[in-house]
């Protein structure tokens, strides 16, 4: 389990998180939504260690302040939005390197846990055909695939996943959000997503926790706090109309 209790994090005056307390349990797919700048992706950084913060973040009953990278990257993996490569590694390159969390060392010996491991993430994701070609000949959806694979083979328990499919095309939306939900489905397993997308994140959350201005205004089960009255507090319009009208351009005219 993930616990965050009154988890803060202060860019000098300003709280970009003020006192926000949620839990994660297996089998659960957190979103995270809300307006841009409510202290959505630093709540990830924060998990992750990345920024500083108050408050408490325990990952099965650690302190994940006082827990080393190398033992949190075995349990939480994370998956940005942006990938920028400047190499020509092959795609099973990238995806080996994610084993590098449960190696002793860099110069370690291959293990057949680790073959096995990269071979599973290449299957799970479809890219067991792309396996030999460059990183640097793949698409913007193929490349956050691959991330994905990698973080697969990391073989973590939990996931962070900020917009993963941010300016990715449908086809590749569907796919990534297909390839999470069916990993979810492997024995303590749970993942904290940060979205824009409200329709995504309520097809495929379990749990959402709603963010204005860096507070929680709702969290709990995704029915129950993606409501009307929820939503149009925190994005100040009717976004279930929005949504509607949105919807009704794709009925058939006949």
């Amino acid at each position: 389990m993930l616990e965050v209790a009154h988890l803060t994090v202060r860019y000098g005056t300003i709280a970009a998180v003020d006192n926000c307390s949620f839990t994660v349990s297996d089998g659960q797919w957190l979103m995270i939504v809300g307006p841009n700048g409510a202290g959505k992706s630093t709540i990830l950084n924060a998990i992750a260690q990345g920024v500083p913060y108050t408050g408490t973040i325990r990952f099965s009953g650690k302190d994940l302040k006082k827990t080393d990278a190398a033992t949190r990257a075995r349990s939480i993996g994370v998956l940005s939005q942006n990938h920028f490569v400047g190499y020509a590694f092959t795609v099973e390159e990238v995806v080996r390197l994610g084993r590098y969390a449960r190696s002793s060392g860099l110069f370690s010996r291959r293990k057949t846990d680790d073959d096995a491991a990269v071979e599973d993430a290449l299957e799970r994701t479809g890219l067991l055909s792309l396996r030999r070609q460059s990183v640097l000949a793949l698409s913007g959806g193929e490349l956050q695939r691959v991330f994905l694979a990698q973080v697969f083979a990391q073989n973590p328990r939990y996931l962070l996943l900020d917009e993963p499919t941010n300016h990715l095309d449908p086809v590749y939306q569907k796919q990534i959000f297909a390839l999470i939900e069916d990993w979810l489905k492997l024995p303590g397993r749970a993942a904290v997503s940060v979205v824009h997308d409200l329709s995504l994140a309520k097809a495929y959350g379990t749990q959402t926790l709603l963010l204005h201005r860096g507070r929680a205004v709702a969290y709990g089960d995704t029915q129950q706090v993606m409501r009307s009255e929820n939503l149009n507090a925190v994005y100040g319009m009717d976004v279930t109309a929005w949504m509607k009208a949105m919807l009704a351009q794709w009925s058939d005219p006949g």
